[in-house]
């Protein structure tokens, strides 16, 4: 009988242990991973570099009538029937296998590599050396048509997102899937990156502290997160203590139940 109680108090104990603690489900915590806080306040991220298969929005606006009239031109038509996502596809500029746009009238214009403001620049260019005498009264504004990225695993709404803003972090990323679910483990948290030369898998514990001074803190256009269960999911112990303890309750009474009609057999 004592080995009996002996193996449900060694249950219990395995099963309470596998209990998700507030440590598993709170982002950010102090681990005293960060040598200095002051960093936290700097910006991390680099601009963003065009890739392949991104799509553009190039808006191009003149105070001169004539000129206006010439930059209609250059502005895409609007597909009838066309909304939101939709819109920006057909309206925008897609960056093809080669890195190109084709823009109106100007034809290709390489794109692959550069930040926004560098493609302001090649548009301004280009539109100087064939067309106009002077672009001090033009204004060339290049966004990228939403952040477009893929959640998918331990979160409340999987697929894919985009959100119309130029900077977002990882956790704004996952608030907007609905959050990371209780049995989600949030200490390696997944990036698979696209990268000129490949896509690459990154890792980041967003329950500490540190992850802010993470280069995948912030994340990039075709990003992939993918969040793993905790081990302690497959064993179906519950989530909470309470959880546990029926969990344990419930085993126990068969157990109990088992032994008792083994023994008067």
């Amino acid at each position: 009988m004592n080995k009996f109680l002996a193996a449900i108090c060694l249950l219990f104990s395995i099963l309470c242990s596998s209990c998700i603690t507030s440590k598993d489900v709170v982002y950010l915590q102090d681990k005293g991973t960060v040598v200095n806080d002051s960093l936290l306040l700097k910006e991390l991220g680099k601009p963003y570099r065009v890739q392949i298969n991104d799509v553009l929005s190039i808006d191009i606006k003149a105070i001169d009538s004539e000129l206006k009239k010439l930059i209609e031109v250059f502005q895409p038509t609007e597909s009838a029937g066309s909304e939101g996502q939709q819109a920006l596809y057909f309206n925008g500029f897609t960056v093809d296998l080669h890195g190109d746009i084709e823009f109106p009238i100007l034809g290709k214009i390489n794109v692959l590599g550069y930040t926004t403001d560098e493609i302001v620049t090649k548009v301004k260019q280009s539109l100087l050396d064939n067309y106009l005498k002077d672009i001090s009264q033009i204004f060339v504004t290049v966004k990228l048509s939403g952040l477009r990225y893929t959640v998918t695993g331990e979160v409340k709404s999987t697929g894919i997102k985009t959100l119309f803003v130029d900077r977002v972090n990882i956790i704004e990323a996952l608030a907007n899937a609905g959050d990371i679910s209780q049995t989600g483990d949030r200490t390696d948290v997944m990036v698979i990156r696209q990268y000129p030369q490949g896509q690459k898998i990154h890792h980041i514990d967003l329950t500490d502290l540190s992850a802010m001074q993470s280069p995948y803190y912030y994340i990039q256009p075709n990003d992939i997160i993918l969040v793993k269960p905790l081990k302690r999911k497959a064993l179906g112990a519950g989530q909470t203590a309470t959880q546990t303890i029926t969990t344990v309750a419930s085993i126990i009474s068969v157990i109990v139940s088992t032994y008792f009609l083994a023994r008067n057999l």
